[in-house]
């Protein structure tokens, strides 16, 4: 991003902001740049008065990576998140309240808006652990339901969001990533197969979860990142929070603090429509699809250099995550067990610590890759990462795993893919995209579901075994 970012054009900025009132620039500090903003914390002094403030800059429009039009949401520009949290506000939801907005770029060279800072916490795993918001954790459901009841109610008339249809926007994203996922092909056919009635047409918020809710100890103070807002089902909402990927490891479903009745009950009491639970359970199947998909295309940005990164490239990795959440939301076919009632498969092969291919390491003698990459990761994990601040523990904690990874997949790898390939066979398919492209046309044969099923399953858990291992110790997502 080229926008000039000198405490001269912030100046003329806050000059805008409150005219005819002397303001002054103390500091600001830049929070992150992200694919579709610049984000950044101000602190400055209006007429002698403190103001804490949030500046954000929009970027250039995110484009796939061969450049050409994607299917991911559109990223509301400053202008609409303006009038978003306006509407937001006015309904009741707590916002941070908007100063000024440029949608014309005139004074940062791009659109900008300029909001309040909320005081209280952002990080999840704060959230969940810190004893000072003990109580903000026992009323996080009920306060999600009154919030999202407020968000749902905010007139919409005159806004210009988008109004994607959910399963033809995400088709075209799976599509896209160009990687066959056979149980991802298993969970939009259920979706499409089971897909309810639509409910009545609403401000959608498009991420509501742990991350971007700011809380105190008095529970949610404000709703965060508007940018993906559009217009749609308002279950949307309630399943994305209850979504497996944002507990964070937790076994509550809101949220990993709260149960879905509690949710639902305030969501209704605060003039929410009555909340169907088979619909918003969909919804959260839904979740599930499209929180893995957007890890392939995540992945996808550092594959192609459009934005490489460490942290892309192991979210890469988090994809069987989602495929082994949707496997436990999904029914099994007739004529197996509820895969959430039953034991998982066990991965077909185990790494055996006494068994070394060679005593002296082969051609490159000891220590052998897989050895150098445990050396490594023993350094992050025990002598860099006690010493670094929290940003950084966060990266070296992310290396670290990228490099276990490494060495289960030397372990593993061969005799995983060895199997995989005799399961396939026996099916009739040459490979995962074969199947995958079976599934999607509704051409398995007829009496193979169960099989295609116990195929996938065993699939996955290998993926697991290499990529997160503690991924298959969590308790039957289905729950």
């Amino acid at each position: 991003m080229s926008t000039p970012l000198d405490d001269a054009a912030l100046q003329e900025m806050l000059a805008r902001a409150f005219p005819g009132r002397r303001a002054t620039l103390d500091r600001h500090v830049r929070l992150s740049a992200g694919a579709s903003r610049l984000t950044v914390a101000l602190d400055a002094t209006v007429e002698g008065r403190p103001e804490r403030l949030i500046l954000q800059i929009d970027a250039d429009t995110p484009a796939s990576p061969d450049g050409e039009a994607t299917a991911t949401p559109r990223f509301l520009g400053v202008a609409g998140q303006a009038a978003v949290l306006q509407r937001a506000a006015a309904a009741g939801a707590p916002v941070p309240p908007v100063v000024w907005a440029d949608p014309s770029g005139d004074v940062l060279a791009a659109p900008a808006l300029l909001s309040a800072r909320i005081d209280g916490e952002t990080l999840p795993r704060r959230i969940l652990r810190d004893p000072a918001l003990a109580g903000a954790r026992a009323r996080f459901a009920a306060d999600c339901g009154r919030i999202l009841a407020a968000v749902h109610r905010a007139e919409v008339d005159g806004l210009d969001l988008p109004a994607p249809d959910p399963l033809d926007a995400l088709r075209r994203s799976l599509d896209e990533t160009g990687e066959p996922r056979p149980a991802f092909e298993l969970a939009y056919a259920w979706l499409v197969e089971h897909r309810p009635a639509p409910g009545a047409v609403a401000l959608v918020h498009g991420d509501f979860r742990l991350g971007n809710l700011i809380v105190g100890p008095d529970g949610v103070r404000a709703v965060l990142d508007w940018e993906l807002a559009h217009l749609g089902d308002p279950l949307e909402d309630l399943g994305w929070l209850c979504s497996i990927a944002w507990r964070f490891g937790e076994a509550l479903p809101v949220g990993g603090m709260g149960q879905r009745d509690e949710l639902y009950a305030a969501y209704q009491a605060a003039g929410g429509d009555p909340v169907d639970p088979a619909a918003a359970r969909w919804w959260e199947t839904f979740a599930a699809l499209s929180w893995g998909v957007i890890c392939m295309r995540q992945a996808r940005r550092h594959l192609s250099g459009a934005s490489r990164s460490m942290e892309l490239a192991a979210i890469g990795r988090r994809v069987c995550e989602s495929e082994w959440d949707l496997l436990g939301l999904l029914p099994s076919p007739a004529s197996t067990p509820d895969p959430g009632r039953r034991p998982r498969p066990a991965p077909t092969a185990q790494p055996d610590p006494a068994a070394q291919p060679d005593p002296t390491g082969g051609l490159h003698g000891r220590p052998t890759a897989g050895e150098l990459l445990d050396a490594v990761a023993e350094w992050l994990e025990g002598d860099i990462g006690p010493r670094v601040g929290e940003e950084h523990r966060f990266h070296v904690r992310v290396a670290t795993n990228v490099l276990r990874t490494v060495v289960r997949e030397l372990a593993l790898g061969p005799s995983q893919s060895a199997a995989n390939d005799a399961r396939l066979a026996a099916l009739g398919y040459p490979d995962d995209a074969a199947l995958a492209s079976a599934i999607r046309s509704g051409a398995l044969e007829p009496g193979k579901d169960a099989q295609v099923r116990a195929a996938i399953e065993t699939e996955v858990t290998d993926r697991l075994a290499v990529a997160n291992p503690r991924y298959l110790e969590q308790r039957a997502p289905s729950a």
